[in-house]
């Protein structure tokens, strides 16, 4: 009886028995003292008496001088033995007690089920996730166990149950009817979680997120549907957007040989354009060179039009002749294409990076602030000896993975002074560091919530719901409703976000053209965008792959 009584209130009944022992064992020592001590005998309910008025520091009657030092300092004790009491009971029995008797109370059961996601314990890898659910207006509700976490939730006004499941499993109640669950516990209690699930009929979906790569087989072997290990998952996705061997810039870039690359370029604050509009820059009839977009602060936004703003130091992407791209270098500092990979932190996330990348052959520098096997540098980051050290001037790309994001902004602010023509890549633990991170000059920041969240949402809802990465592409497309324009002059940006880079004719494959130019029926054309921008420009122009054919 007394374990199902909350804690507050188990609180406030051992306050309450415990004062009347307390002030009679001080009434029953002050009735001693005075007899031998005072030569004044009171009796025992004068003794109690006085007790009571020093523990509520009430003031005294009759007895308000002792002369026996000891006398004296047992009623000094007292006196503040009163004081440390009266501040103690209110905050930790009496405020409690009544928080939780007029608070709105947790329901402790789930709801009607159908159509539901239920989310087992809250934690920053589905933060993300949880945010756009509520936004796609998918109904979903979170068990969790701690109520200081649970009245936070219900304040960003999620749908929360409290309990434990291990002590009630009753919880679980119900559980059958949801769509799927996802689990971001402990292991130890995500296993618990997928068992009884699946022992109450659940037959879906579950996800478990995994802190160990060695439980995913076990997770998977009682019940779960998919498991991940987070942090491995995210430092695939730092590594891939440091390495061009890991994940190519743009897919399809070989279909037009050697003569058309893709270049990146940071436009510092001095080059001749930053700030400028497209359309006044004609990079493309002067230079002979296709701006396909630029990343702002880890989004890629492609042009929309000759009004499109080059902005300071954004990394912009152009495509075009190598001859070509080697002039607009001397308009804006090129990206090193080659060089080390500087790894910051080996920890767990630091760890898979560094050997994801020397797997795919690059040149790896480690930095850490402990000697480990694989690190290069042991050092401390914001030194600037450690920076030297580490050759990060010549780096080729630069990887956060500390596990702290207030150090993280830090050494991004430190690192983007020191080395400002360098890619930045960090890793980011909450969505709410984002932003703080590409202020201090990160060029990409992904966050466990943010990857979590794209793998969770392709199982959900079935489609790449979260951008984290945005892909380039060369699309190798019949003429379709080009036919009889200029390939520049057909408005193909502004309809579509892409941009038509190069034409294909018998006479070869041609990346410039004149002013009279004109795309005719049997030509092919090269688009490069994103994914989404390839996919409108083929429904705007009607235009559908086209094979390529194999020389003779």
């Amino acid at each position: 009886m007394v374990r199902k009584l909350r804690r507050s209130t188990r609180r406030l009944i051992a306050l309450l028995l415990l004062l009347p022992l307390l002030i009679l064992l001080l009434g029953t020592l002050y009735m001693l003292g005075s007899t031998y001590l005072e030569g004044n005998p009171r009796s025992l309910l004068w003794s109690v008496e006085w007790a009571s008025e020093t523990l509520t520091n009430t003031g005294y009657g009759a007895d308000a001088r002792w002369n026996h030092p000891l006398m004296n300092l047992f009623v000094m004790l007292s006196q503040w033995l009163g004081i440390f009491i009266i501040f103690l009971i209110f905050p930790i029995f009496v405020l409690p007690y009544f928080e939780e008797r007029f608070e709105a109370r947790f329901p402790r059961s789930l709801p009607q089920m159908d159509g539901y996601i239920l989310f087992h314990r809250y934690g920053p890898e589905v933060d993300f996730l949880i945010e756009e659910l509520k936004r796609a207006g998918m109904p979903f509700v979170i068990l969790e166990q701690q109520e200081a976490l649970a009245r936070s939730l219900r304040d960003r006004g999620y749908q929360v149950v409290v309990g434990d499941l291990e002590e009630d499993p009753s919880l679980l109640d119900g559980v059958e009817r949801a769509k799927a669950l996802i689990t971001a516990a402990d292991d130890h209690l995500d296993v618990s979680f997928i068992m009884m699930a699946r022992e109450r009929g659940f037959d879906g979906l579950i996800c478990a997120l995994a802190q160990d790569p060695l439980h995913r087989a076990p997770m998977l072997k009682v019940g779960a549907t998919v498991v991940y290990t987070m942090e491995h998952v995210l430092a695939a996705a730092l590594a891939a957007r440091a390495s061009a061997r890991i994940n190519p810039r743009v897919e399809g870039l070989q279909q037009l040989g050697e003569r058309v690359g893709v270049a990146d370029f940071r436009v510092h604050p001095e080059s001749p354009l930053a700030g400028q509009r497209l359309g006044d820059l004609r990079l493309r009839e002067g230079y002979g060179v296709t701006v396909i977009g630029q990343w702002i602060s880890g989004r890629f936004v492609p042009p929309a039009g000759p009004d499109t703003r080059i902005e300071p130091r954004v990394i912009l992407v152009a495509v075009g002749a190598h001859e070509n791209l080697a002039k607009v270098e001397r308009l804006a500092a090129p990206i090193k294409p080659s060089g080390p990979i500087v790894v910051a932190g080996y920890g767990a996330v630091g760890h898979k990076v560094a050997e994801m990348l020397r797997d795919a052959n690059e040149t790896t520098i480690v930095i850490d602030q402990q000697a480990h096997e694989g690190v290069d540098v042991v050092g401390n980051l914001l030194d600037q000896r450690t920076l030297e050290r580490a050759r990060i001037r010549d780096a080729s790309a630069v990887v956060l993975a500390l596990s702290n994001d207030g150090t993280g902004v830090l050494a991004t602010a430190i690192v983007r002074d020191y080395a400002p023509g360098v890619p930045l890549i960090a890793r980011v633990n909450r969505i709410a560091s984002v932003a703080r991170l590409y202020q201090g000059g990160a060029d990409f920041a992904l966050s466990m919530s943010q990857v979590a969240g794209q793998i969770l949402a392709y199982h959900l809802l079935g489609e790449k719901a979260v951008a984290v990465d945005e892909r380039l592409k060369f699309a190798r497309l019949g003429a379709g409703a080009l036919v009889g324009n200029h390939p520049w002059d057909a408005g193909v940006r502004e309809r579509t976000g892409a941009a038509v880079v190069a034409v294909e004719r018998a006479s070869g494959v041609l990346v410039e053209f004149e002013k009279g130019f004109r795309v005719e029926r049997e030509d092919v054309v090269f688009v490069c965008g994103t994914l989404e921008g390839i996919d409108r420009y083929m429904r705007e122009y009607h235009a559908s792959p086209t094979p390529v054919v194999s020389p003779q």
